[in-house]
């Protein structure tokens, strides 16, 4: 029979160019686990070389088989078995594995695996915004099976593939194919099919051809986010009375459509899809989780309300897509073809060998509803040969599993109609209006517009946040000041405008979890993405939080904002309470503030008494306590200094400027550099980058460097695309920056 042995413990760990001392480390680990979100702007790229002995199981009968299971190296690896390469593997968040049978020895066993995170040519991603952790971090595995076994071969993925589909008598067909390798004609396949409940409901034999079979099983429960009925389909290779291997795949019964204006149904059931995107790291974890980590975050997003998940940007763990199917969230997998297109047959390869994977590796799951093809893939430009290679991902996953659908996530300013579109078969925007470009407001009329300029196209939104950080607040809260309550206001609009558009067939908040981004420093906070409804820690539950909980949580809820912005100055102060319940009331030391029937958001103006006061809000069965101080003034600790330092910095801008026209039309005069040039190409002279460099500053607080952060991902973007997507500068500030430029001649 089949036997797992995990080799978690006991690597040591080598640097073979000397970054750092060797040690000895359990999986799963990474060596980025600091260094990758601690705010020292970069992080080790390099090689390390994790090895171990282990002894070479053996199976009762001869002729067995020995593998080694690696769940996923970042980002790309070779595996070594007593010094003579087993296999080699690009890409670093998928299954691979290895039949190291002919290279093992009685005795010890010497084990290395060489796992590099540095770009290559060829592989996804080359430069995204966020950081590319290094090291075994999902654990390996020792799997030992007799010769004839269920297929472990084939792109790691499980050796079965089941496919329930529901009848229109309420039952269900189980569609199942197992795949065996080494078979003759005395094996057989039994099947069993067992319900919710582990009661087995129904049974097949068929003989070990690989040949699929269809099984029915009358009055099934379907599953959905709702009510995640899973079915645990066991495949038994027997001989005689032996059974030599055995596999199962948990499983779900539903169907489900899409349509441009009735957006998501399930099961017949008309249900917006509203959640969030999830990255795979954690404070000073990296991303080296436990599986008790990815169950924690799968039931945070359930205590949100959420019911779909958007996994960024590659795969995920097992141990989350199985938390996802228990929980019950609709999910989007994706692959990282991400940001920057690379050119070329190996390349392109490559892309297609990481959807493969995806895809084999999760068919069972049934949370996965989406393949994600590519996220913001049009940031460096479009070509023909970037357009085919979307329409080569849409037909491979058609043909490796036509019972999906596929989408995509458009960069925001991906034009709204063009050859990008109507690949998949929905779609989705990157939108953050109100944040790097344009205002709140702009949200909802953006989505009416193209919705009724493509009323043939499936709309969804795949990403749409702003930074909040739990240490600045502000009683007039405004875009780029980093506060909690900008943040909060933001996600109150959002909320709302997706609730008034259920065509838009999914929202997904960007992030649920602040996460790791060594390049970044913002809002004060150096090394980290500070998107998230929820700090990287897992700690704190950010008042945008509460606004969504608001919004889709079905268990009575109340919240009252602003605890953190706990000292307040003024004869009144604003008080914001978020519930799904329809009344609220609220009260100040013991006596009545004032009784509200609102929609999700109530805000009460509140005389506080001098000294500290105790608020409290009650929704019918529900209440929450704060303590607010009331102060002469407020803390200066609470306003960013880099907010006010920028303002300044932008007007002092406009004084070097001296006498402009700045509303002639811009000119782009041949010879001279312009903000129609790349970052790359501004690059070459001195002159014009420090220029530009300046100006992305002002506008972005991003410094950039070229080799450096994400300059990879930003070096084809030409100031004037950058410009439609940043939010705060004033009317003039890019037109100023290209009259500069065009004085600096090439």
């Amino acid at each position: 029979m089949r036997e797992i042995i995990s080799l978690n413990e006991g690597w040591t760990l080598r640097f073979p160019k000397g970054e750092r001392a060797a040690e000895t480390v359990t999986l799963p680990h990474t060596w980025n686990a600091v260094d990758g979100m601690d705010g020292n702007g970069s992080y080790l790229r390099t090689t390390g070389v994790y090895s171990r002995t282990f002894k070479k199981p053996v199976q009762p009968l001869t002729g067995g088989r020995v593998y080694v299971e690696v769940l996923a190296a970042a980002l790309d690896a070779t595996v070594k078995v007593n010094g003579t390469v087993a296999t080699t593997h690009e890409g670093g968040f998928s299954i691979f594995r290895a039949d190291i049978t002919d290279l093992c020895r009685d005795g010890d066993n010497e084990l290395t695996i060489e796992v590099s995170n540095e770009d290559t040519p060829s592989m996804y991603p080359a430069s995204a915004d966020f950081t590319f952790y290094g090291g075994l971090y999902r654990g390996v595995n020792l799997i030992s099976v007799p010769n004839a076994h269920f297929d472990l071969d084939y792109y790691g993925g499980p050796g079965i593939m089941v496919t329930p589909k529901p009848t229109a008598d309420g039952g269900a067909t189980f569609e199942i194919k197992s795949f065996v390798t080494n078979p003759d004609d005395s094996f057989t396949v039994m099947y069993s099919i067992e319900d919710p409940y582990g009661c087995e409901v129904a049974s097949a034999v068929r003989p070990s051809d690989n040949t699929a079979i269809s099984i029915y099983v009358p009055d099934a429960e379907l599953w959905s986010m709702d009510e995640p009925n899973l079915y645990t389909v066991v495949a038994r290779l027997q001989r005689n009375n032996e059974a030599f291997d055995e596999i199962y795949a948990n499983v779900g019964v539903r169907s489900y459509t899409v349509t441009p204006d009735g957006g998501f149904s399930i099961n017949g059931e008309a249900t917006p899809l509203r959640g969030v995107s999830r990255h795979q790291d954690k404070l000073y974890k990296g991303n080296a989780l436990t599986v008790e980590d990815h169950y924690q975050d799968a039931q945070i997003i359930k205590e949100l309300g959420a019911n779909t998940i958007r996994l960024a940007h590659y795969q995920h763990s097992q141990d989350f897509y199985d938390a996802c199917d228990e929980l019950g969230f609709a999910v989007w997998a994706e692959i990282p073809f991400i940001s920057v297109f690379k050119s070329g047959k190996d390349a392109h390869t490559h892309v297609m060998e990481e959807m493969k994977e995806l895809i084999i590796q999760n068919y069972n799951h049934p949370s996965i509803l989406f393949w994600g093809i590519s996220n913001e893939i049009l940031i460096g430009g479009i070509s023909q040969e970037l357009v085919d290679t979307h329409h080569d991902l849409q037909k491979l996953c058609k043909e490796l599993d036509p019972t999906r659908l596929t989408t995509i996530a458009h960069v925001s300013h991906t034009p709204t109609s063009g050859p990008m579109h109507r690949i998949t078969d929905v779609e989705s925007y990157n939108h953050y209006f109100g944040w790097y470009g344009g205002k709140i407001e702009q949200n909802g009329p953006w989505l009416d517009k193209f919705h009724a300029e493509n009323p043939d196209i499936c709309l969804g939104i795949s990403e749409y946040g702003c930074e909040g950080i739990i240490n600045w607040h502000s009683n007039t809260p405004q875009c780029k000041d980093y506060s909690e309550e900008y943040q909060a206001l933001y996600h109150e609009y959002m909320a709302q405008a997706f609730e008034d558009r259920p065509w838009i067939w999914a929202s997904h908040v960007w992030n649920m979890f602040d996460f790791g981004c060594a390049a970044r420093s913002e809002g004060g906070v150096k090394g980290r993405n500070n998107k998230g409804l929820v700090t990287i820690d897992r700690k704190t539950r950010k008042d945008s939080f509460y606004v969504y909980q608001a919004y889709w949580a079905k268990d009575p809820m109340v919240h009252i904002a602003g605890r953190r912005h706990a000292q307040r100055a003024g004869e009144t102060t604003e008080v914001k309470v978020y519930s799904n319940q329809d009344t609220v009331t609220l009260y100040c030391n013991g006596k009545e503030v004032g009784t509200q029937t609102a929609h999700r958001v109530f805000k009460f103006d509140v005389a506080l008494d001098e000294g500290f006061n105790v608020l409290m809000a009650v929704a019918d069965t529900v209440k929450d306590s704060i303590t607010l101080e009331k102060v002469e003034t407020e803390p200066a600790c609470y306003t960013l200094p880099e907010f006010n330092e920028r303002q300044e910095g932008v007007a002092n801008w406009f004084k070097q400027m001296g006498s402009m026209d700045l509303t002639a039309p811009m000119e782009f005069p041949e010879g001279y550099y312009s903000i129609k040039d790349s970052l790359e190409e501004l690059a070459k002279n001195e002159e014009a980058f420090a220029v530009t460099a300046k100006a992305v500053k002002l506008a972005t607080n991003f410094d950039i460097k070229p080799g450096e952060g994400m300059w990879g991902m930003m070096k084809k973007m030409t100031p004037e695309v950058m410009a439609g997507m940043i939010s705060i500068m004033p009317d003039g500030f890019i037109e100023s920056l290209n009259a500069k430029l065009i004085k600096i001649k090439k």
